[in-house]
Order: C-alpha cells, then sequence, then structure tokens
C-alpha cells in the first residue's frame, strides 16, 4: 500500500472528527481475535462494520506528533505528544484511529460496545487527562509500549461522556489492547470507570461485557474440533453425517454472544503455524469467516442502514507490519512501519481505493 505526503492542522481535530462521525452510529458487528505463532510472534486480526461509508484511509502517525483532546462546548481539551508511531484506520481524514499498531508491537481497536458503556461525567474528570471516547485508542498507541504500561496507566486516565457535535450522541466503545509478548487485556468504561480484565483467549466481540462472554463459554464447553463418537442405543449405532459433528451447535447468527463463541472456536483450535507470516494468512482466513456482505443484516427495514463489513486488518505484532483489505477490494495490502521515517513531521496517509477488478493471473512462460 502506497502512502503519500499530506500536511495536517493539528488543532481543534477532535471536535471535527466528532461531527463527522457521528453520523455512522450502526455499528454492531466488530469481531477481534490473537493467535500465536509457534515462534511465539503474536497475530492480531479484527474485523470493522458500519452500516454507512466511514471514508477510511490508512496512516501512519510519526513521534512527537500533537494531539488535542476535546472538552464540553468544543473546547480544547488535553494535549499530549505521541512517544510512540503507529500505523491505524482513520476516518474523514482525522488521525485518531478505531484500529492500529505502533512501533513497539502494542495492537488494538475501538469496538462498538452499545447499552453497556458509561463514561466519567466531565465534571467529575481531571481536565489534564479526561479523553473523549473516540480520542483514547490513539492516547494508548501513541504513549505506551506493552500491555502492563497501559494498565499501571490507567488509573490517572479518564474516558468522559461526551456526546458527538450535531447528533448529541455519545459513541460507546470498549477496547482490545495486545502487545509484542501476546499479552491481552480489555477495558471497558463500566459505571464511571475503567475496568479491565486479562484476555488469555484474545477474543472479543461487542456487548455484553467481557466477563458476561466468559460465563457463557461454560454453555460450549462441548464443543470440539474432533468428530463425535457414534451413538449407540438399543444395539443400533448412529454415525455423525460427516466431519465437523463435533462443533455442532455452535453459533453461526452475527450477534455479538455468537460470534465471541464462534471466534474462540476458531482462535482455541486453529493450527499453530511455524511464524508470523504463515500465522498472517490463517488469521487471514479466519476473520473471511465474520465477513458480513451487505444485505445480510438489514437494519433498513427497521429506519436503518444495510451494515456490512468495511474492512478488515491483520497485524504482525513482532515484524511491526500492518495489513489490511477493504469491501471492495479483498486483497491484502502491507504496511511496514520499519520501511517509514518515524521522525518524520508529517502523517503519510493512504487511501482506500476501490478496485473491483481482481488482479489477473501471471501464467507460466
Amino acid at each position: 500500500m502506497r502512502l503519500g505526503g499530506w500536511g495536517f492542522v493539528k488543532r481543534g481535530i477532535a471536535a471535527v472528527m466528532a461531527g463527522l462521525i457521528a453520523g455512522v452510529m450502526p455499528v454492531q458487528a466488530c469481531t477481534n481475535i490473537l493467535l500465536m505463532a509457534a515462534d511465539g510472534t503474536p497475530v492480531y486480526g479484527r474485523t470493522l462494520e458500519y452500516a454507512i461509508e466511514t471514508q477510511s484511509d490508512v496512516v501512519v502517525v510519526p513521534r512527537n506528533f500533537e494531539f488535542v483532546g476535546t472538552r464540553p462546548r468544543n473546547a480544547p481539551g488535553v494535549k499530549w505528544t505521541s512517544r510512540y508511531a503507529f500505523v491505524g484506520v482513520m476516518s474523514f481524514g482525522q488521525p485518531f484511529v478505531s484500529d492500529g499498531m505502533n512501533e513497539k508491537g502494542l495492537a488494538g481497536g475501538a469496538l462498538y460496545f452499545p447499552d453497556f458503556a458509561s463514561y466519567t461525567p466531565p465534571e467529575k474528570a481531571d481536565g489534564r487527562t479526561a479523553l473523549a471516547p473516540w480520542e483514547f485508542l490513539s492516547w494508548v498507541l501513541s504513549n505506551f509500549s506493552t500491555v502492563a504500561e497501559v494498565k499501571a496507566a490507567l488509573d490517572k486516565a479518564a474516558i468522559i461522556d461526551l456526546p458527538a457535535p450535531i447528533v448529541n450522541f455519545t459513541l460507546p466503545f470498549h477496547f482490545p489492547i495486545h502487545d509484542a509478548t501476546g499479552a491481552s487485556i480489555v477495558i471497558e468504561p463500566i459505571g464511571g470507570k475503567l475496568k479491565v480484565y486479562d484476555n488469555p483467549m484474545g477474543v472479543l466481540t461487542n456487548s455484553p461485557p467481557f466477563d458476561w462472554h466468559l460465563n457463557n463459554i461454560r454453555n460450549y464447553v462441548k464443543m470440539s474440533p474432533v468428530a463425535a463418537d457414534p451413538l449407540k442405543i438399543g444395539g443400533k449405532t448412529f454415525a455423525p453425517f460427516g466431519q465437523g459433528s463435533g462443533l455442532l451447535g455452535i453459533p453461526g447468527d452475527p450477534t455479538p454472544p455468537s460470534r465471541f463463541i464462534r471466534a474462540l472456536g476458531y482462535a482455541a483450535s486453529a493450527k499453530q503455524l511455524p511464524d508470523g507470516p504463515q500465522t498472517v494468512r490463517l488469521v487471514e482466513h479466519i476473520m473471511n469467516n465474520f465477513d458480513i456482505p451487505i444485505g445480510f443484516i438489514d437494519s433498513a427495514a427497521k429506519g436503518g442502514e444495510l451494515e456490512y463489513t468495511q474492512w478488515t486488518s491483520v497485524a504482525d505484532l513482532r515484524a511491526r507490519k500492518y495489513y489490511i483489505k477493504g469491501y471492495k477490494d479483498q486483497v491484502l495490502r502491507a504496511v511496514d512501519l520499519n520501511s517509514f521515517d518515524l521522525d518524520a513531521k508529517a502523517l503519510r496517509v493512504a487511501p482506500f481505493r476501490i478496485n473491483l477488478t481482481p488482479p489477473a493471473l501471471e501464467f507460466a512462460k
């Protein structure tokens, strides 16, 4: 993926972004997993679903980039300068990302968390550390190198209940975070506090809260990638129809609880591959199972829009390589953070381009 130089006005960006993304509220079906290669390389995968085109671009944010947060009534909020460079997906030309990875291999995403996200009231938050929901992930990726560092910093951090301008709606998110050692956590704003869960499975979807999903796993303890044994009743034997009978009953619908169980099943049963590059392809194949084509979820019938998978990202957290493919171009593109000047003075941006023509095969001569 080619990234071109692009100038950017840094001040006041948060308020602009909030107003722009306020119209893309129907976000329900994001799915996140983490797999470990045999050599210890963690590989992260994630899908993003929106019901309105998000105008997504891939951005490389350099070190020492100045961020300015937002407070109520569009007042300037917390200021910080990026300690680490990172790559991620931004929307509508703003450097606050909904998914990404930094130069130290810390990665994560903002996943929709409706009905359960409960942020700190702005008047109760320290204005020196308070962040709007859409700013939090960029703050994490630009400041920390490991999951342990993120956990240690959360006592002083707060995500404030800040409605996006125009529609007066607060964006509900929770955040899976992974690092280059394979450590994973989930950060959820519950009751005005940031709850942190260790996540050894590396899997997350959407609502309900993470601890509910953990309890729900107990409903599927009999699931297995190994075929079920034949059943013998009254001297008669009943063999399963074909392979996969050990997974009979695993949920296939696109609701968050069902996707969590299905993603966990894929992650737990996937054959471990030797290294990062091979695991990147394995994660890509797994994430393909969570694609939502246009029309499969039809909220338009009730006044919404047709939600679909707009893009899928995969990240090799040791090699510092970030991959992405879009709905209208399913070729996986790579961004190698090692190939960039991470002390550059400007952002580097690569717009998603529509390519409906598949690349031609090259035949041997």
